[in-house]
C-alpha cells in the first residue's frame, strides 16, 4: 500500500548550503489518508541581512524576518507537528539537511524517512522539459504560491497525490519500470556534527578587525558559530592583510 499519511515539508533558505546558509521560512502540511489536515508556517529570523535576490524571489520582506522568532524558539512546535511522520518534499534531502543541522545544533536528534517528488517526476516524466515544482504543478494543473514555504509544501502534497494517481492509472511516459517501491519512503541520510559556539576570544578578535577595517557585517556576531567566525576572520585577513591585533 502506498504512503498516504505523511508531512509535506518545504523550507525557504538564504542559499543552498546547509553549512553556511540559513533558514528563513518553514512550511509543512500534515496529510492523513491523502488529505491535508493541518499546516505549520513560520518565518525564521536569520540574524542576517538576506540577499536582495532571495527577497525578490520569495516576496519576503527583511523587516518580517527581523521580527520573526529565532529558529530555536520554533523547533519544539515544529517537531511536535512533524511527529514521526514520513517527510515528502521536492528535493527533500536539501530541506532535511538544513533542518537536521539546526536540530543537532540545538542538542537534539533528527532521523527521518522521506519521499522525493523530484526524483519521482524525473523517473515518471523524463520527456518533460522541466521538473521543478512549478513545472510539475503546471503539468498537473496545480495552483501554487511559488517560493513561499507553506504554499510550496501544499503544492508538493498535491503533486505527490497526482503522481500516485498517474502511476495507478498507468498515465506516465517513462519506459523504465515502476513499482510501488518507487513510492515507498527511504531513510534520509545526512551526517552532521554539532557546531561549537564561538569563544569570547574569537568574538573579540572579529569585532576588533571589523572596527579596524570599517567593515559592515550582514550577520549578527552573537548568532555565528565557531566555524562561521573563523571563516569570517580568515576572509577579512585575506582581504586586508594581517594586523597587529
Amino acid at each position: 500500500m502506498m504512503t498516504d499519511s505523511y508531512v509535506s515539508l518545504d523550507l525557504e533558505m538564504t542559499g543552498l548550503s546547509a553549512k553556511t546558509d540559513r533558514i528563513i521560512e518553514i512550511g509543512a502540511v500534515k496529510v492523513r489518508a491523502g488529505e491535508a489536515v493541518g499546516t505549520f508556517s513560520s518565518f525564521v529570523n536569520p540574524h542576517a541581512a538576506v540577499d536582495t535576490r532571495v527577497l525578490e524571489l520569495t516576496g519576503i520582506v527583511q523587516e518580517d524576518l527581523n521580527r520573526a522568532p529565532d529558529l530555536s524558539e520554533i523547533l519544539p512546535d515544529l517537531l511536535a507537528f512533524l511527529e514521526d511522520d514520513v517527510l515528502v518534499g521536492h528535493r527533500i534531502l536539501t530541506d532535511y539537511a538544513f533542518l537536521k543541522r539546526a536540530i543537532v545544533n540545538a542538542k537534539g536528534t533528527f532521523e527521518r524517512s522521506g519521499i522525493d517528488t523530484l526524483k519521482l517526476s524525473r523517473k515518471m516524466y523524463p520527456n518533460l522539459p522541466g521538473k521543478r515544482l512549478s513545472d510539475m504543478c503546471a503539468y498537473f494543473g496545480i495552483a501554487i504560491e511559488a517560493h513561499r514555504a507553506v504554499g510550496d509544501a501544499r503544492a508538493t502534497h498535491l503533486l505527490f497525490e497526482s503522481l500516485k494517481k498517474a502511476y495507478t492509472e498507468n498515465a506516465y511516459d517513462t519506459e523504465s519500470s515502476l513499482s510501488d517501491e518507487d513510492f515507498a519512503p527511504r531513510a534520509l541520510l545526512y551526517k552532521v556534527k554539532k557546531e561549537a559556539p564561538a569563544s569570547q576570544r574569537q568574538i573579540k578578535r572579529l569585532r576588533e578587525l571589523i572596527e579596524l577595517h570599517h567593515i559592515t557585517l550582514t550577520k549578527e556576531i552573537e548568532s555565528m558559530s565557531k566555524n562561521e567566525i573563523s571563516r569570517m576572520t580568515d576572509r577579512i585577513l585575506a582581504e586586508h592583510g594581517r594586523s597587529n591585533l
